[in-house]
């Protein structure tokens, strides 16, 4: 296995201040928190992490923060990389193996979209290229990028083009596709479930790693639902999941996904990730009175 890794990475916002500059302290801090409640894996500058709204340099700065002080807690570190032009995707991804990443995710090309799992392979080759030595992972997520190829067909074709190719993400809620994915992978590549919603569904159906947002803001929960499918306790996982998902319906109540995120984050976590990078809007400080109380009365804040 390319990647020695399973279990739950978070995909980390990226924190944003009033003027709309990288906020870099923060990470300190941040990879101390999810190290202390038992996360031992950050994706960076995926969708969660807002990487398409920001430049190239900043998506360098971000990467060598958490690096620096991710592998200090013993964090595994992955790098999205994908999501703008060719030559800066290249450029991102002999950044982050130059660097020492642990593995990089790659989004497809989102304008010239592949219209086929050829297609696709052979845009994941000229990234695998520019990191030989480095594990590559697909990013899929046809509900954002609009490409929707058959994945164990690729994950098939992508094992045997590329020589560091470790698997995929697979934010879906086909889980029917993702079983298959999970047994094309066997023990030779990793699936990290990109879904909050299903989570308990994904682990009692074999998957044993999630990259899911939610990770940031309810570690715990995330964590009891993988630990209750482990061993047995299906009643259980079934109820954390149902808590899990009334906290994501309150929380994206009056606001997009990762602003929405972001803002409970805060609440709960006390870490204050900063406004959504325009044109994403972030959630009206008018909401936060009743997305407090909702936590509350979900047992959600201590």
């Amino acid at each position: 296995m390319k990647l020695q890794f399973s279990g739950l990475m978070a995909p980390v916002f990226t924190a944003f201040t009033e003027n709309g500059e990288v906020n870099l302290k923060i990470i300190a801090d941040y990879a101390k928190f999810l190290s202390a409640n038992g996360i031992n894996g950050v994706l960076v500058n995926g969708t969660s992490g807002e990487g398409m709204s920001m430049t190239v340099a900043e998506r360098e700065q971000t990467t060598e923060a958490w690096l620096q002080h991710g592998h200090k807690h013993g964090i595994h570190v992955q790098v999205q990389v994908g999501g703008t032009n060719l030559p800066d995707v290249l450029h991102l991804a002999r950044h982050a193996e130059r660097l020492g990443a642990d593995s990089i995710l790659c989004l497809p090309e989102l304008f010239n979209k592949p219209a086929n799992v050829h297609e696709l392979v052979e845009y994941l080759r000229l990234v695998a290229a520019a990191a030989p030595r480095t594990p590559l992972l697909y990013y899929h997520n046809p509900g954002y990028t609009g490409v929707n190829v058959n994945v164990p067909t690729f994950m098939e074709a992508a094992g045997s083009a590329l020589p560091m190719f470790a698997g995929i993400k697979f934010t879906d809620t086909n889980l029917e596709m993702g079983v298959h994915c999970v047994a094309a992978g066997g023990a030779a590549y990793s699936v990290f479930l990109g879904c909050d919603y299903v989570l308990a569904g994904a682990f009692a159906l074999g998957f044993n790693s999630a990259i899911a947002t939610s990770l940031n803001v309810l570690p715990g929960l995330c964590a009891r639902i993988l630990q209750d499918v482990k061993t047995g306790r299906v009643e259980e996982a079934r109820l954390a999941q149902n808590t899990l998902n009334r906290a994501a319906q309150a929380i994206t109540l009056n606001g997009k996904w990762v602003p929405a995120m972001k803002a409970a984050m805060k609440i709960v976590t006390g870490l204050d990730m900063g406004p959504a990078r325009q044109p994403l809007p972030s959630l009206e400080d008018r909401h936060l009175p009743a997305l407090k109380k909702s936590l509350q009365q979900l047992n959600l804040l201590s």
